[in-house]
């Protein structure tokens, strides 16, 4: 059973699981799908048109012809957050993120699962945030940019091109300064693995994973930077 507050407006396509909590005020509109056992506070929206000036506001379907959003299940939403809908495919959130107050996720990004983002952090469009990645009090990324699964982005950076897996990048322009050496360890990297890491990403050196024994999650958000 979803738990919905009074004030909330839920539009006439959006499909929802069970055990959903909607706060009061909260706007979910459009082609909008959501999982299981979310949480979504006060003022929340999601599925508003994307932010393309080329997009059609029409007053007469006020939430357009989009490509929609998908949110899994367990996600946290807080106050404020804006996820919009797509443009050319949905916009994606995975499961079990948390998601802090005022943040912004622009049309057509992809959110992995566990993600965490920060009060204020913002997304522009086509964004690709790996599983686990987190990203700090008011960093934003632009738009086409990918940050890796289990990155560490500080808070009021700004990610103006792409972020390897497990990276620690802080700064305007956000620079990688190592490893996320604590992610790295809670994820049951071995010690001389998470070292070897933290020195290439260091130094900007190849990181060269050939021969070396990776959980398999870890291995798959490394994959592209095998050589």
């Amino acid at each position: 059973m979803n738990e919905i507050h009074p004030t909330a407006i839920i539009g006439d396509d959006v499909r929802m699981g069970d055990g959903n909590y909607i706060g009061p005020f909260v706007v979910i509109s459009s082609e909008v799908e959501l999982g299981d056992d979310n949480w979504f506070g006060a003022g929340v929206t999601i599925g508003a048109n994307p932010e393309v000036r080329s997009f059609e506001h029409s007053r007469t379907n006020p939430v357009g012809a989009g490509a929609g959003v998908v949110v899994g299940s367990r996600n946290v939403v807080r106050e404020y957050a804006q996820i919009h809908q797509g443009l050319t495919h949905a916009t994606v959130i995975g499961d079990g993120c948390f998601i802090m107050n005022q943040v912004y996720i622009a049309h057509d990004g992809r959110i992995g699962d566990n993600v965490t983002m920060a009060s204020s952090v913002l997304l522009a469009g086509h964004v690709t945030v790996g599983s686990g990645a987190n990203l700090g009090l008011g960093a934003s990324v632009h738009q086409f940019r990918t940050v890796g699964a289990g990155a560490m982005i500080g808070m009021g950076a700004v990610v103006t091109r792409d972020m390897p897996p497990f990276v620690l990048a802080f700064g305007t322009p956000a620079t990688i300064r190592g490893a996320n050496r604590i992610g790295l360890e809670r994820s049951g990297i071995d010690a001389e693995v998470v070292a070897m890491l933290h020195d290439a990403y260091s130094t900007g050196s190849t990181v060269d994973l050939t021969g070396v024994h990776l959980p398999d999650a870890i291995a798959r958000a490394f994959s592209p930077l095998d050589s």
